[in-house]
């Protein structure tokens, strides 16, 4: 056999397992759903669709095309109910379930779907940089609402039924003001089963549905510049001298309030912490792509 015959035949059985070996991963990856931010829309996550698609071909990606831009601030409840009727037919048809990324105020949304959704078949929720135990910052998302208001006295507007027809509002979780906070969040609060009012009242099948995960991605990092504290993106609070209060450490956790406990005694819970990254950037950055959500999209057997 001639070397030249040689080298085409071991070309050949390389590109072979390439090829079986992008199969693979496809055949075995779940539909994605992809959930934008706050004052995004769908373009914004096109970067993230791209790397996605080069990485896992034929992958089903699908990213959410509902309240773009100005319609993000619209209260999270009303997305939540949108989103999930949009979702509902790519989770139907999906027999082996679904995965979903949630960015930024995405990531909350995304929570409220997996906790209110009693047939959601949702695998892998990944959070990326999201405020999911709530927001105490001034940052520029803020001042551009709320332009003449300090953050201090972000409160006195926020927790207020008229506050709380922004988005904002529904997850601003002020460490000098929780009663405000438990009486007036409607969304938050109530996901965290600690709101004190009557009609915002956790339901049991909520607890239910959020432990069905089988993964919970906590992706964030110290140079985010605008969720804060960074730590509520793995539920991280402030307490009352803006100290930051770790997970584990919350009542939330604690008395398990709505399954964040036992998903983590299951080891179902990763922690991915990535330094350097800006907020707006998580959803294109090459690091976080392949630390922190590649791993967790498809089973490559």
């Amino acid at each position: 056999m001639s070397m030249g015959v040689h080298r085409w035949i071991s070309f050949s059985i390389l590109m072979c397992s390439l090829v079986y070996d992008i199969d693979a991963k496809t055949l075995t990856c779940k539909p994605v759903i992809i959930i934008h931010g706050i004052l995004d829309g769908r373009s914004e996550m096109e970067d993230l669709t791209s790397r996605m698609e080069q990485t896992f071909p034929g992958a089903p990606v699908h990213v959410i095309n509902l309240f773009n831009y100005m319609e993000s601030l619209r209260p999270l409840w009303q997305q939540v109910g949108a989103i999930r009727r949009d979702i509902k037919s790519i989770m139907n048809s999906a027999d082996n379930g679904v995965n979903i990324i949630g960015f930024s105020q995405g990531g909350l949304v995304a929570r409220g779907i997996i906790q209110t959704m009693d047939d959601h078949n949702v695998d892998t929720f990944i959070a990326l940089s999201s405020p999911l135990n709530g927001q105490y910052g001034g940052t520029s998302y803020f001042r551009w609402v709320f332009p003449n208001i300090v953050k201090r006295n972000f409160f006195k507007i926020l927790y207020t039924r008229y506050g709380q027809r922004w988005s904002i509002a529904n997850y601003w979780r002020d460490p000098h003001h929780l009663d405000g906070y438990r009486m007036y969040s409607s969304f938050l609060a109530q996901l965290n089963n600690e709101s004190v009012v009557e009609y915002n009242s956790f339901r049991n099948s909520w607890k239910t549905n959020f432990l069905r995960l089988k993964r919970l991605v906590l992706v964030g990092g110290p140079d985010d510049g605008v969720i804060t504290p960074w730590q509520s993106s793995q539920f991280g609070a402030f307490d009352s001298d803006e100290n930051v209060v770790p997970m584990r450490n919350l009542q939330i956790y604690e008395n398990d309030s709505f399954g964040l406990k036992t998903l983590d005694n299951a080891g179902n819970i990763v922690e991915c912490v990535i330094p350097g990254v800006e907020h707006t950037k998580w959803h294109g950055d090459a690091t976080v792509f392949h630390k922190c959500i590649e791993p967790f999209l498809c089973d490559s057997k």
